[in-house]
């Protein structure tokens, strides 16, 4: 009966973490990037599926397309993602250098990181209202007992409660990575 919501707390869990690794801390990272769609043979794949991604030190982040043509490609598709990230492309790929972050654009990545935090609860809130409802029915239609519905409840309330948990902690050590200098 619970399976349904595990299922959907688990993506909205693992979707925030997903999408926390992506924003920019001051550090070079290929998840900023490897998500980013370009366009190759008339159709839309992402960095990380046409191109190596490497680290060559904290700041650098290096792209090397398995399809040289694709690098102008590439630089545009990351900068018209607004990550303020600024391409360098030479012959074999493309250099990014991830810049210090400012005091006011830690705080929008706070803020855009809060964002996420709260969407990340809304699933968890339609998981429970999903499987609240499919707990209802089955109890209206007397497939369960009065009893087994008020323990479903409980067990979903405890789920939720524990993932909203482990998202505030997520948060919280995001933003705390975020604002340190």
């Amino acid at each position: 009966m619970l399976e349904k919501a595990k299922e959907w707390i688990k993506k909205a869990v693992t979707h925030l973490d997903n999408e926390f690794s992506k924003l920019q801390v001051g550090r070079a990272n290929p998840a900023m990037v490897e998500g980013i769609l370009v366009e190759q043979y008339w159709s839309m794949w992402p960095i990380k599926n046409c191109a190596w991604l490497t680290l060559l030190d904290s700041q650098t982040i290096s792209i090397q397309p398995w399809d040289r043509t694709l690098i102008h490609r590439i630089a545009k598709a990351i900068t018209e993602e607004n990550l303020w990230l600024n391409p360098q492309t030479n012959a074999d790929g493309i250099m990014i250098k991830v810049p210090p972050l400012t005091e006011e654009r830690r705080r929008e990545t706070v803020k855009i990181a809060r964002n996420m935090l709260e969407e990340a609860k809304v699933w968890i809130r339609n998981a429970r209202a999903d499987s609240h409802k499919l707990i209802s029915q089955a109890e209206d239609a007397k497939e369960i007992s009065e009893d087994m519905a008020k323990d479903y409840e409980r067990d979903l309330q405890k789920l939720v409660d524990e993932a909203n948990k482990q998202v505030d902690e997520m948060f919280k050590k995001k933003e705390v990575d975020i604002m340190k200098v």
